[in-house]
């Protein structure tokens, strides 16, 4: 079975790291059915121009005019993708952590075996590779799972890896709500993750690696403390407890 896929990276002036992202990309070994698009987050530092010169190597890019979340630019690639008529939308970071060559390893289940969305791991069933992982990181990344399994009802053992496939149909579905503001930072993806599974749509895990880059080479991460570990935690809330739909 051959289903149009699109492969999309979110970056916020990520000029170094997003170039390694594409280099990658380029090499590895995708089906011709698979188109990459970048969503460009209201980037000021280069990164607009870097991701330019790899147009005529089949890249594609979207911009936002100002800086928006990576919700909204996730969102974004979702739009562009049902639009063009993909099938199926494949999310992976813009700052190296993820290996595109284990892209077959989300897009299978779903080719072959009918799941509706796939989830990436690092700590399925062997041992979990982060590179050069902060402690907080390690910590984070165990306790979001772990909540939310105890408030889903499903055991779920990595909710905030970005690295997932996701067959589009499910947007056709009224009650999955992107469209709403509230998730247009880092609420989208455990919001997406969330109505799959209590909606109960076809769902696994599959195990990938999640390399933390060198300080050197720009830091960690993005996220602020406190304020963007809320932004990951409250949609389960808001949803448990019915304040959002």
């Amino acid at each position: 079975m051959s289903l149009k896929v699109l492969v999309v990276p979110v970056a916020y002036n990520e000029k170094v790291k997003l170039g390694n992202v594409i280099e990658r990309f380029l090499k590895s070994q995708m089906p011709s059915n698979a188109d990459y698009l970048i969503v460009d987050d209201g980037s000021d530092d280069g990164t607009t121009e870097m991701i330019a010169s790899y147009k005529e190597r089949g890249v594609m890019s979207i911009k936002h005019t100002q800086r928006r979340g990576v919700g909204a630019a996730i969102r974004t690639g979702i739009q562009y993708a049902v639009t063009h008529g993909y099938e199926i939308i494949v999310i992976m970071a813009g700052n190296d952590k993820d290996n595109p060559q284990e892209i077959p390893q989300l897009l299978e289940p779903v080719i072959y075996e009918n799941y509706d969305l796939v989830q990436g791991s690092r700590y399925l069933g062997k041992i979990g590779s982060g590179g050069q992982m902060p402690f907080y990181r390690k910590f984070a990344t165990r306790l979001h799972p772990w909540v939310f399994s105890l408030l889903s009802g499903h055991h779920v053992t990595d909710t905030t890896n970005g690295f997932r496939a996701i067959r589009l149909s499910i947007f056709n579905d009224k009650r999955i709500n992107l469209a709403q503001e509230w998730l247009d930072t880092y609420e989208l993806e455990p919001y997406i993750l969330w109505k799959v599974i209590t909606l109960g749509y076809k769902f696994k895990e599959a195990f990938v690696t999640k390399i933390y880059p060198p300080k050197k080479m720009g830091g960690y991460t993005k996220m602020i403390p406190i304020l963007s570990w809320w932004s990951i935690l409250k949609p389960l809330f808001y949803l448990r407890l019915g304040i959002k739909k």
